[in-house]
């Protein structure tokens, strides 16, 4: 499953232990949150936010399916948490920082949130330039022209330059501030041109760019894309590799100015 490798390591990262409460931002249809959820019962709990309420359904759905009765959905803004202070052992966010609007806003927030010494966890993107992204909107690009994000808007790569996650962190008073880059497995377990429609779905910060590409210029730009995805074929999977980055700190323990 793509991204499946990404959120184990994750998960993992995070070190959740049984018993902890713990909050899950921009969950989507509910991984990390899930994953947390089995790690940290029966006492422990996971809350999952996000905005889209039809993403939480889908979410609160599988976690039904997996008979987990520690989990909750809460469609919320991560900038006004309707949480009480210091609520939470452990925060994590997957590939959902780097589109907040108000990133300093919405860490205060998160640091109001959690209790003393208590751990919040970022996954975000590395760099552009790896196969992934250059084998499906990089190539659109290509054909499209012009910018591959819209200036000023959600920018997935927010965070991928060396220390720019850390330094958000310790700006918002986070200590014991820590981040590195790791190269884990982005694999699809099928065709070339699933994962590339697939991606050209999901990917909506890349919306303006796919909407610029004429009508009969979609064959070229397909056919292209499934010789650049195919290089990563090995056997019946296409194993790209993800460059990603992860970056932790903790809450000031009690008492500590």
């Amino acid at each position: 499953m793509l991204g499946q490798a990404v959120t184990e390591a994750f998960v993992d990262y995070s070190r959740p232990r049984a018993g902890m409460h713990v909050l899950d931002l921009a969950s989507g249809t509910g991984e990390p949150a899930i994953s947390l959820a089995r790690r940290v019962c029966p006492q422990g709990s996971v809350a999952a936010v996000d905005q889209s309420a039809e993403l939480l359904e889908i979410a609160a759905g599988r976690a039904r399916n997996k008979k987990l009765s520690n989990f909750t959905t809460h469609c919320a803004d991560a900038h006004h948490l309707p949480f009480a202070d210091r609520s939470f052992d452990l925060a994590t966010c997957r590939f959902g920082l780097m589109f907040f609007t108000d990133v300093p806003e919405a860490l205060a927030e998160l640091r109001r949130v959690l209790k003393p010494v208590a751990r919040a966890c970022m996954l975000a993107w590395g760099p552009v330039e790896q196969p992934y992204w250059q084998t499906t909107m990089k190539l659109v690009q290509r054909h499209a022209g012009g910018s591959l994000l819209t200036p000023g808007g959600p920018d997935p790569f927010r965070f991928s330059a060396p220390g720019a996650l850390a330094q958000r962190l310790r700006a918002a008073r986070f200590e014991e501030v820590e981040e590195s880059s790791r190269n884990l497995p982005w694999v699809w377990p099928g065709e070339a041109e699933e994962v590339f429609a697939y991606t050209c779905a999901v990917a909506a910060p890349f919306r303006p760019l796919l909407e610029r590409v004429e009508a009969d210029a979609w064959p070229a730009i397909q056919a292209e894309a499934k010789e650049a995805i195919e290089r990563y074929r090995v056997g019946d999977e296409i194993r790209f590799g993800a460059d990603v980055v992860f970056a932790s700190g903790k809450v000031r323990p009690a008492g500590t100015s």
